[in-house]
């Protein structure tokens, strides 16, 4: 009998022209699944950081900025990360006792290590800019200022970031650089579309830049700034004793003066139509004279003093209108004191003690005349009202809004001669986004061009690359399936055939 033979087939998954075509499409859909993966991790941001110190006449406060450490244009993209409060008045105060300069930042110092991270300590860049304060100091005492500023510096590099100097701007300066910070975040800068005038008032000085449609007749004036590939011509000046706390002294000192001339008592009483009716202080003719605005030699006796609140807001105007000189001018217009000052034309943006006082008085929204009735009503209310309705507010500076608010409005209108019609233009502000409006960020902007960037981390490939390169590996393992396909079919027919 003949034994039936065993047929054996041979399974063509077992064959190596399938298992290689196997091996090739695994491969590939890894290499696929990675490349995906790896393009599209999120990146780690990688971040530079610099600190400013604004040390103004009356506090100092510490700027955090964070910026990329890719650059856009040649010029940092900063944003204001932090802000801390130094506690106490400014840095000028600390005339008789320098050391007590430098401790008074060690706090805010300590704040800033805890922001920014330790590996950026070292590499992080550290400037003090003095503001009028120290320009008023120095002018009376140029010894005290250089101790003061040794004191803060000293402080300064017993940080662990990299120390670049502190040292006292000029007022040309301030106002630039507050330019630049109000433009550079509402983005004028980057797009080209025009720009923002820049209104700054501290407690000694008082800034105004913005780009003129006329000639710059006095070279005093005039700034080149490049940024973002554009130029700048800038006007700007900076009136020194004219912030609101030194033009306060000034309009003191002139009042006491027209008393004395009439009153010869003693105590003297000193009556004033820019503080709050039923308001009455005793106070010292010091006081009044302890700034290098006014002329030492000219000092008054040293008497006892009441100083008696009218609430008059006309008569305050009034008042105020006398620290401005505007009889003399050698150009063709003037603001005050003789200063060139082209015509206000476009957008402003008034920050610092502008927004401060005039948010506290709510007057940022009104119209010219609108903000005089107002602030006159304001400054008719009782004294005992007032403190009534802002318990919470120290009341020295309580007593002073109808004086400040006064002194903004007459600066900027018989100053600056901004107009009823040209008030809209003036906007009151205290940030823009996140940051601080102010001369520090375009400090910092300005600095940032002389600090290297970094290179970015970046994807692995670019993104049109990318996806022309998954498309055609995918049409590469489609064609290698259909390949398998079509072999593993020919495989079994041909072994069906070998059984028949």
């Amino acid at each position: 009998m003949d034994e039936q033979g065993e047929v054996k087939v041979k399974n063509p998954c077992h064959r190596p022209v399938f298992i290689f075509l196997a091996v090739i499409i695994s491969l590939g859909i890894i290499t696929m699944v990675s490349i995906s993966v790896v393009q599209n991790k999120p990146l780690l941001q990688k971040y530079k950081y610099g600190i400013v110190l604004d040390a103004g006449s009356s506090h100092t406060s510490v700027f955090i900025y964070e910026w990329p450490a890719e650059k856009e244009n040649n010029t940092g993209m900063v944003r204001q990360k932090h802000t801390c409060n130094v506690k106490g008045k400014g840095i000028s105060s600390y005339s008789a006792n320098p050391q007590k300069a430098g401790t008074s930042l060690q706090d805010c110092m300590e704040e800033a290590k805890q922001i920014i991270p330790a590996h950026r300590h070292r590499e992080t860049p550290v400037y003090l800019g003095a503001t009028a304060g120290m320009r008023l100091l120095k002018m009376e005492n140029e010894v005290a200022s250089g101790k003061v500023l040794d004191s803060v510096a000293h402080s300064l590099q017993m940080s662990p970031f990299s120390y670049q100097g502190a040292r006292i701007i000029s007022g040309q300066e301030e106002g630039a650089f507050g330019w630049i910070t109000v433009n550079y975040l509402s983005e004028n800068l980057r797009k080209a579309t025009g720009t923002l005038g820049a209104l700054d008032l501290g407690g000694a000085s008082t800034q105004i830049t913005f780009v003129p449609k006329q000639e710059i007749e006095s070279n005093d004036n005039s700034i080149d700034f490049r940024l973002y590939g554009n130029d700048y011509r800038l006007y700007t000046h900076s009136f020194l004793c004219y912030g609101k706390d030194q033009v306060l002294k000034l309009s003191l000192a002139d009042k006491l003066w027209s008393t004395l001339a009439v009153n010869k008592t003693d105590p003297v009483e000193l009556m004033d139509p820019c503080f709050h009716p039923g308001y009455k202080v005793n106070k010292t003719f010091q006081s009044f004279f302890d700034t290098p605005c006014l002329n030492k030699s000219n000092t008054p006796p040293n008497k006892n003093l009441t100083h008696v609140g009218l609430g008059d807001w006309s008569m305050c105007q009034q008042s105020v209108r006398e620290v401005f000189n505007t009889n003399l001018c050698k150009y063709s217009r003037c603001s005050f004191n003789g200063v060139f000052q082209p015509s206000v034309d476009g957008n402003f943006g008034a920050f610092s003690a502008f927004y401060f006082v005039m948010n506290y008085l709510n007057l940022t929204s009104d119209t010219l005349d609108n903000a005089k009735e107002k602030l006159a009503r304001y400054c008719s209310t009782p004294w005992e009202k007032i403190v009534e309705n802002h318990p919470n507010i120290k009341q020295k500076y309580l007593s002073e809004y109808c004086f400040s608010g006064t002194y903004i409005l007459t600066l900027l209108e018989y100053g600056y001669k901004f107009t009823s019609n040209n008030w809209k233009d003036i906007r009151f502000i205290k940030k823009i986004g996140e940051s601080d409006a102010g001369w520090t960020l375009g400090y910092m902007l300005n600095l940032t061009n002389m600090i290297p960037a970094e290179a970015p981390d970046t994807p692995l490939m670019p993104y049109g690359g990318y996806v022309t390169f998954m498309l055609l590996f995918s049409l590469l393992i489609f064609v290698l399936f259909f390949l398998a396909f079509m072999y593993f079919r020919r495989s079994t027919r041909t072994a069906q055939k070998d059984i028949i």
